[in-house]
């Protein structure tokens, strides 16, 4: 066995401890990295976890106002829908009165018959016109066509004559027409009732839900 000097042998350990040292460094500053990796990773984790957090929290609060947007809107369309029901309701019970008027011997309603041909007779302009009713309506208004005719004149400057025309399938009220057929005015009950339903459906709107 070969023995070492102790100058080798001081060498030799020398260098042992300066290794040592070194690897207890690198050992060292291994675990420093290791530790600030560690802190990194649990700082990038915490901050990923908030911002998770942060964006669900946001989706939530999204889809809450989503559902309490379409909820608002779901209840606004039903009452709008429960009011169109009501409205339709009350247009057709006065369908129904103004029908049983219209039927009837009534002097409201004679007087109304007269009064849709006088109006459209001068929305026409008056001259010869000719006034379509339902056959129960002739009657009614025959014997008072000179007062009529008058009425018109009056009111145009036109001197008026009206002649009967052939009966007509309506509720009550009036169709004119000129002679020739160029120009009509519908003055029947359905077409009134149909261009006055926009303004009256605000005013029986205004009546129901006030």
């Amino acid at each position: 066995m070969i023995k070492m000097s102790a100058g080798t042998d001081k060498i030799v350990s020398s260098i042992m401890s300066d290794a040592q040292i070194k690897a207890e460094s690198i050992l060292a500053e291994a675990e420093k990295e290791n530790e600030s990796i560690l802190s990194e990773g649990e700082a990038q984790a915490t901050a990923e976890k908030e911002k998770i957090l942060e964006n669900a929290e946001k989706q939530a609060k999204m889809r809450y106002q989503q559902i309490i947007s379409e909820a608002k809107m779901n209840s606004r369309r039903m009452e709008l829908e429960a009011r169109e029901e009501v409205i339709e309701e009350a247009f057709k019970k006065a369908e129904e009165k103004l029908k049983e008027i219209a039927s009837s011997d009534a002097a409201e309603y004679k007087a109304s018959l007269e009064k849709v041909i006088k109006e459209a007779g001068a929305e026409i302009g008056g001259g010869n016109l000719l006034v379509f009713v339902k056959e129960s309506d002739v009657a009614k208004i025959k014997g008072n066509l000179p007062t009529i005719e008058k009425s018109i004149s009056n009111q145009t400057g036109n001197p008026t004559k009206l002649e009967m025309g052939t009966n007509i399938n309506t509720i009550g009220g009036a169709i004119l027409k000129t002679k020739n057929g160029d120009i009509e005015v519908n003055n029947t009950i359905e077409a009134r009732m149909l261009r006055f339903k926009k303004s009256l459906r605000s005013e029986v709107a205004g009546i129901l839900f006030k």
